[in-house]
């Protein structure tokens, strides 16, 4: 554990000095193509950088915030794309908007109110409670007491709430050190009465707010000559789950250190494709749309059922899970510890 926080420290000692490569320099090029070259060795650091680590919740953070959101704001950055442009005031505030999953609605704090809203206290408090439960089961033998299906079930909750959890204090963290209003990351994702309303505005808010811009609006652009805009839109939603597919694989293969295997690729293309089918219904109309309680049901159900068949198969091939739960478990056991440390000190 001691040479896994200090190979963490390297990490992020790395992507600072990284960033501020970016702040300094690259920042006083021109936008477009040599500003691009200039950031080069930057997306080969960030893409480098969670190989030296190997605890799962390192790696897989790790890599999120560098490998994906870093270098993907990065590109927009090259040609003077938001978030990062027009240039944040100092150095601290570019690190944390490139290398963190936030976002400042300070320039349009009414727009998208709905999406935007903080989370109740009263609903944080219950998802901490439920994780706290899990973590109990955990502690308690949870291999002979529930079947697979059951333990799937409770440990994809598991992992949606510690994800919106840890994002939950890495933006009130940050919120409070850059003094500014950040936007959600996520939006009660088991509401979502559709498809495009799950992957569009209620789950992981920052990442569609990346390959938005990065990704969908390009291929759009350059496939709408050929294809007709209303084909060209669909060609950029699927170019979207592609990219997101394939950054999946790419934290797959840094927390397992085995070839992909192309499950999570097609579990994105799949969810892509019937995205798709739902939005050109919706256009025509062919359909009268369903009543939110049975669309929602429909979406969680397509969500949790796919996730099972093709994303979470390689976490359990490879025991992804027990070293998942066995660091949870390791960080209640250290907190206890410091706990009782501190009362024998009183």
């Amino acid at each position: 554990m001691e040479e896994e926080l200090r190979n963490l420290i390297k990490v992020w000692i790395s992507a600072l000095i990284s960033i501020s490569y970016c702040y300094y320099i690259s920042s006083k090029l021109p936008k477009g193509f040599i500003r691009l070259l200039s950031l080069l060795p930057i997306f080969i650091t960030f893409l480098l950088l969670p190989l030296l680590l190997s605890s799962v919740h390192f790696c897989a953070i790790s890599a999120f915030f560098l490998t994906w959101l870093a270098n993907f704001k990065l590109l927009l950055f090259s040609f003077d794309q938001e978030p990062l442009s027009p240039l944040p005031s100092n150095l601290s505030r570019f690190f944390c908007f490139s290398c963190f999953p936030i976002k400042s609605n300070i320039r349009n704090p009414s727009s998208n109110r709905i999406y935007n809203k903080p989370i109740s206290k009263w609903v944080l408090a219950i998802k901490l409670l439920i994780f706290s439960f899990i973590l109990h089961v955990y502690s308690n033998n949870y291999d002979s007491d529930l079947s697979q299906f059951a333990f799937l079930a409770l440990f994809i909750i598991h992992v949606y709430l510690e994800a919106e959890l840890i994002l939950v204090f890495v933006r009130a963290l940050l919120s409070t050190l850059l003094g500014c209003d950040l936007e959600p990351v996520f939006n009660e994702p088991y509401l979502a009465t559709s498809l495009q309303d799950f992957w569009s505005r209620r789950w992981n808010l920052m990442v569609p707010a990346v390959l938005r811009p990065a990704v969908h609006i390009p291929v759009q652009r350059v496939t709408a000559p050929l294809l007709g805009v209303q084909w060209a839109f669909y060609a950029g939603m699927l170019a979207t789950f592609l990219v997101s597919g394939l950054t999946h694989e790419l934290i797959y293969y840094y927390i397992i250190r085995e070839s992909p295997t192309w499950e999570v690729t097609c579990f994105f293309l799949l969810h892509g494709v019937v995205t798709s089918a739902e939005i050109a219904i919706k256009r025509t109309r062919w359909l009268p749309r369903p009543h939110r309680a049975v669309s929602g049901l429909a979406v969680a159900a397509f969500v949790l059922v796919t996730a099972g068949w093709l994303f979470y198969p390689q976490v359990l091939r490879n025991d992804v899970h027990k070293r998942v739960i066995n660091e949870c478990l390791l960080v209640i056991d250290v907190v206890k510890h410091m706990l009782s440390i501190f009362k024998c000190n009183v």
